[in-house]
This record gives structure tokens, sequence and C-alpha cells, in this order.
């Protein structure tokens, strides 16, 4: 196992969805380790609260960048590509949390508007960005990317509908990147969470014991790792977030 915490020190990463849940967690956690993280998110209040958590931490002075990715467009990936080249100089990775979910619901009960609202969300806006960051993820010396997936996008079942749907094209989105960085130094990794206390959970299982299960600060521990050297093994690769850092 490599130092994550110097291997991660004066780098610069962006966390999407990083107002709550797990990407908070993950922004708070790199920026702990030394890193210079950029929040994105739609809430400013949300992500003007983990900026101060993270200075409160000692870590370096974040950036915040509002977007609402189940309205942007190429225009506005490209603008948020050319401010953080502007205003950071690089790009050392992204770890993408940001998701789209409301609830459980039988398919008559759901419409093509909000079908298109989660596959912008879910599989579009990570394509999107990394495509607009891709000049500044190549040009890093090595450049993790993390896209955050969900188990029923590849067991998909009845009731999860369009979320499950634009998690099954995230999947097939990373196959299609992967195989396209396969000769840079991008490190794209898929990885699942599996049941944890976050956001989604609480909206998805109401009636459940959130403390029996891992918090989503668990979770950001080991996406750090992944952000870190211990990321290579999983070059490519969809990998299940409780076998990260297992002995």
């Amino acid at each position: 196992m490599t130092d994550t915490a110097s291997s991660l020190k004066d780098r610069v990463f962006l966390v999407t969805g990083a107002g709550q849940g797990l990407g908070r967690a993950t922004a708070r956690a790199l920026g702990r380790r030394g890193a210079t993280v950029i929040l994105l998110g739609r809430t400013v209040s949300k992500l003007e609260k983990v900026y101060d958590a993270i200075v409160a931490d000692g870590g370096p002075q974040p950036a915040i960048f509002p977007m609402d990715l189940a309205a942007a467009g190429d225009a506005d990936f490209e603008a948020m590509a050319q401010a953080i080249g502007y205003q950071m100089g690089r790009l050392d990775g992204i770890v993408h949390c940001a998701a789209a979910f409301d609830t459980l619901r039988p398919q008559p009960l759901d419409s093509v508007e909000e079908w298109l609202r989660l596959f912008r969300v879910n599989a579009a806006a990570p394509a999107a960005i990394n495509r607009a960051c891709a000049p500044l993820l190549e040009a890093a010396e090595k450049a993790p990317v993390i896209l955050v997936g969900e188990t029923h996008g590849q067991v998909p079942a009845a009731y999860w509908g369009g979320f499950a749907v634009s998690k099954a094209a995230l999947e097939a989105y990373f196959k299609v990147q992967a195989d396209e960085w396969s000769d840079k130094p991008v490190n794209l990794i898929l990885v699942i969470p599996g049941p944890a206390n976050t956001p989604q959970r609480q909206k998805s299982h109401p009636g459940e014991d959130k403390t029996l299960l891992p918090q989503a600060e668990d979770l950001a521990e080991k996406l750090v790792l992944l952000m870190g050297g211990d990321g290579d093994e999983w070059r490519g690769k969809r990998v299940e977030l409780k076998d990260v850092g297992a002995a």
C-alpha cells in the first residue's frame, strides 16, 4: 500500500456532488491529505459548508464551482474545464459522486422527462466532464478518474426504472472510455459502493437502520486510496468498494 497522504499533497482534484453524502465525505478526506479540491454541486450553500469544513480541517483552500448537471450543456462543461486550467493550472483527477435519484416506483409512474434528467446527471454529465477535462487529465503524470456506479446498473430490478438504466449506461460508457484511455496516463475506475448510509439510501430504503451500514466517511477513505497509488491495480476495472484496501 502506498503512502496515500504524501501522494495526494499539492494535487488538484475535482469532486462532483460535493455538497452532500459521499461527495462531501470524499472532498473532506482529500483535503485532509493536502489535496486542493474543486467542489462541484448544484447548491451553493451546501458547497460553502463543505468549503468551511475543509478549511477547518486544515486542508488547502478549496474552490467552489456551482453547476446543475441536469441543465448543463457542452459550453458549460468547456467553460468549467477552461476555468480549472486558468485558475488551478492543472487537474490531477476526478471523483464523480453526483447522482440523481428520487424514489422507487413502477414504470407506469415514470415519465420521459424524468428519465432524461436521470440520464443527463448519471451518465451524460460524467462523460461530458471527462471529455472537457481530458487535455488537463492527459497532461498529468497520473490522473485517477473514478465513476461511482450502483449495483442496479449491472443487476436491474423492478421499480428501479430510469435510475438503473442510467447507471447501466454509465457502465457502458466506462468500458468505452477505459478502452480509449488505455494508452493515456488517466486511470479510469468504476466503483460500486454497495449499501451505505447516504442521502440516496435514505430515499430508497427509508425504514432501514442506517447505523448498521457503512458510513459515507468509511467509503470516502477507500476512494482516497484509489486516488493514490493503490488505484493502479484497478485501472480499467469495475470494483466493489468493500474490496479496496482489504488485506
